[in-house]
């Protein structure tokens, strides 16, 4: 019997290790071993402070849940890293903007 999906959400690297981890070493097949030993890698910051800094983000810019989803996975340090993941929507992004999103970044950045 197919399953059903009852909805498609985008979710962080984080919350996405979080979910892997919530199930036992027998439980998961190699593909999703690869990928969380993938995520371990490049997981930034918690998944409860990965959930907020998007809906965040998404409140206080107006940024697309796809964005802020990547630009949470990626964690950028400069504004012109930032930049790239706002160039696809073809709009000019005001520096003052991108520097106040790089604020909030490092906010919840984990300290290294």
């Amino acid at each position: 019997m197919p399953k059903k999906v009852l909805e498609i959400r985008p979710i962080t690297i984080p919350e996405s290790l979080a979910a892997l981890k919530a199930l036992s070493e027998e439980q998961l097949n190699q593909f999703q071993r690869r990928s969380l030993e993938y995520m371990m890698k490049f997981s930034k910051i918690d998944p409860e402070d990965a959930r907020r800094l998007v809906e965040e983000m998404v409140n206080r810019f107006e940024i697309d849940v796809e964005e802020a989803v990547q630009i949470v996975n990626c964690m950028p340090k400069s504004v012109e890293e930032l930049r790239v993941f706002l160039a696809a929507g073809r709009r000019i992004v005001e520096t003052s903007k991108l520097e106040a999103i790089l604020e909030t970044l490092n906010k919840y950045r984990r300290k290294e």
